[in-house]
C-alpha cells in the first residue's frame, strides 16, 4: 500500500487543482504548479536520508513514522481552506512530500528482508510497482469526487485517516522481527545530509519561483546562487565523509549518464501530467471527474506496460529498455502536447495516455537494473534510490522552467487589450501549448541520450542481455 499512497497523494492534489486554487485564491500559473513540485521536490530531496534512517533506527520504525507523519500534515493541509494560504497548503504538501519519502525505500527494505531472492520475490515487487498507477488513478478519481461533489479538503482529510489506519495496521501486521535495530549501525553523514538537503531545495525554489516574481528579483537569483554554492559544499563533503550519502565509486560515468537520460524523460512525463489536467480542464473547460475518467486507460496500459517490460528485459538489452522508455515519453509527451482545443478525447487524448505508460513503467526497472550492474556490490541499494530522487526531482524542476515559459508566453494579441483583463481561452492554451514545449525537448533530449547510450552498449557488448 506505500506505493498506492504515495501516488495516490498526487492525484488528490492534481485532479481538483482549480478547484483548490480557487479557494486558495490561487490565480498565478506558477502558484499552482507549487502544489504539485512542493510534494514531488521533497521526495526526491528526503529519499536517501530516509533510508540511511532505516538502516540506523530500524526500517519498520521509520516505516510506521512515515505513514503516522504522511497522515498529520495531510489533514493539516485540508485545513489550508479556513486561512485561505496558499503557502500553508504548500508547506503541508512538501510535509507530505517528506512521509512519502520515509515510506519508499523502508519499504523496499521491509520487502527485501522478508521475501528470498526467487520467483515469489519477483512477484511482491511487481505488484509493489503496479501499485503506482492504481494509486495514481484512485487519488485522481477521489480527489475529483470530493472537490466536485462535497468539498476538497475531505480529500485530504480522508487521506489522513487512512494513512493513520495503515499506520496501525503495519504496527500489527509487520513482524517484531523487523523492527530489530541492526546489530552493527552505520554512521550518519548529518553534515552531508543537511547541506544536500537545503541545496537541492534553495535550487528548486528558485526555479519555481522564477515565473512568479521573475529572475531579475534578488530573492530569486540569491536563492539560487546560494543553493549552488551549498552543493558545490556538499560535494567537497561527501569526497572527505567516511561514510558518505553518495560513495564516490557509486557515482562513475555509465551512472551519471543514465540519471542524466532518466531525468530528462521524467522532467517530460511531470511537463504531461500537469499540463494535460490543465488543458482538459481549463482550456476543454471538463468537470475533474470526467478527466480523471479519462485518465483510467493509464491503469491498463501500465499493467501490460510492467509485463512487456518484464519480458523485454529476460530477451533483449536493458540499453534497449531503456531507449524504449524514452521513446515512450517523448511520443506521449508530443501526442498530447499539439492538441488543438476544439478536438475529441480519442483524437490524441486516448493515446497520449495510453503511451505515456510505457515509458513510467520501462524507464525505473531499466534504470535501477543498469545503474546495479555499474556499482560495486556494497552499493547495490543505492540504485533504486538514486532513481527515485531523479524521477522526483526533476519533475519538481521542470515543472518550474515550462510555468515560466507559459507565464511568459500568455501575451495578449491584442496589444489594445487591458492588462488588467484576464487571458482569454486562445491565449492560455499558447501558454500551455508553449510550456508543452520544454516537456517535448526534455522528451528528445532523452530519447537522443538513451540512443547513444544504446549505441555504444551495443558497439561494446553485442545483443547482450544483462544479468539482473
Amino acid at each position: 500500500m506505500a506505493h498506492f499512497m504515495i501516488q495516490c497523494c498526487i492525484g488528490i492534489a492534481l485532479a481538483p487543482i482549480d478547484i483548490i486554487a480557487r479557494d486558495l485564491r490561487t490565480k498565478n500559473p506558477g502558484e499552482q504548479s507549487w502544489f504539485i513540485s512542493s510534494y514531488a521536490l521533497t521526495v526526491g530531496t528526503f529519499i536517501l536520508i530516509a533510508g540511511r534512517a532505516g538502516d540506523i533506527m530500524g526500517h519498520k520504525r521509520i516505516f510506521i513514522f512515515g505513514y503516522v507523519y504522511l497522515g498529520f500534515w495531510s489533514a493539516l493541509a485540508g485545513f489550508a481552506v479556513y486561512p485561505r494560504s496558499q503557502i500553508f497548503f504548500d508547506f503541508c504538501r512538501a510535509q507530505q512530500g517528506v512521509g512519502a519519502a520515509l515510506l519508499m525505500p523502508n519499504a523496499l527494505a521491509l520487502l527485501g528482508r522478508t521475501y528470498a531472492p526467487g520467483p515469489r520475490k519477483n512477484i511482491i515487487f511487481s505488484i509493489f510497482g503496479a501499485a503506482a498507477p492504481f494509486g495514481a488513478v484512485i487519488g485522481n478519481v477521489s480527489g475529483s469526487i470530493f472537490g466536485q461533489l462535497v468539498w476538497w479538503p475531505w480529500g485530504f482529510w480522508s487521506y489522513g485517516i487512512a494513512a493513520f489506519g495503515l499506520a496501525g495496521f503495519s504496527l500489527i501486521v509487520i513482524p517484531k522481527p523487523l523492527s530489530a535495530l541492526p546489530p552493527h549501525r552505520p554512521s550518519f553523514d548529518w553534515a552531508g545530509a543537511a547541506l544536500g538537503v537545503l541545496g537541492l531545495v534553495l535550487v528548486n525554489i528558485a526555479f519555481n519561483n522564477g515565473p512568479l516574481y521573475g529572475w531579475e528579483k534578488p530573492h530569486v537569483f540569491v536563492v539560487l546562487i546560494v543553493g549552488v554554492l551549498i552543493l558545490v559544499a556538499f560535494v567537497f563533503v561527501e569526497l572527505r565523509a567516511s561514510n558518505p550519502l553518495l560513495p564516490k565509486l557509486a557515482l562513475n560515468s555509465t551512472v551519471m549518464f543514465i540519471l542524466t537520460c532518466l531525468a530528462f524523460g521524467w522532467g517530460a512525463f511531470g511537463v504531461w501530467v500537469f499540463y494535460t489536467f490543465r488543458f482538459l480542464e481549463v482550456v476543454r473547460q471538463e468537470t475533474p471527474l470526467l478527466v480523471s475518467a479519462q485518465f483510467v486507460p493509464v491503469v491498463v496500459a501500465a499493467v501490460l506496460a510492467s509485463g512487456v517490460t518484464g519480458y523485454m528485459l529476460s530477451h533483449t538489452p536493458v540499453s534497449f529498455v531503456m531507449l524504449c522508455a524514452m521513446v515512450g515519453f517523448f511520443l506521449g509527451i508530443v501526442l498530447v502536447g499539439t492538441m488543438p482545443i476544439d478536438q475529441t478525447y480519442w483524437g490524441q487524448a486516448f493515446f497520449g495516455i495510453l503511451v505515456m505508460p510505457i515509458g513510467m513503467d520501462m524507464s525505473f526497472p531499466a534504470s535501477t537494473v543498469i545503474l546495479s550492474n555499474s556499482m560495486p556490490g556494497n552499493h547495490q541499494g543505492l540504485a533504486a534510490a538514486l532513481v527515485t530522487t531523479v524521477i522526483n526531482y526533476s519533475v519538481s524542476i521542470t515543472l518550474g522552467i515550462a510555468a515560466l515559459v507559459e507565464v511568459k508566453s500568455v501575451i495578449p494579441a491584442d496589444s489594445s487589450t487591458p492588462p488588467w483583463l484576464p487571458p482569454s481561452l486562445d491565449e492560455v492554451a499558447h501558454g500551455m501549448h508553449m510550456a508543452y514545449l520544454v516537456g517535448i525537448s526534455f522528451g528528445a533530449a532523452a530519447v537522443v541520450l538513451a540512443a547513444i547510450f544504446f549505441v555504444k552498449s551495443y558497439l561494446k557488448e553485442g545483443w547482450k542481455v544483462m544479468a539482473h
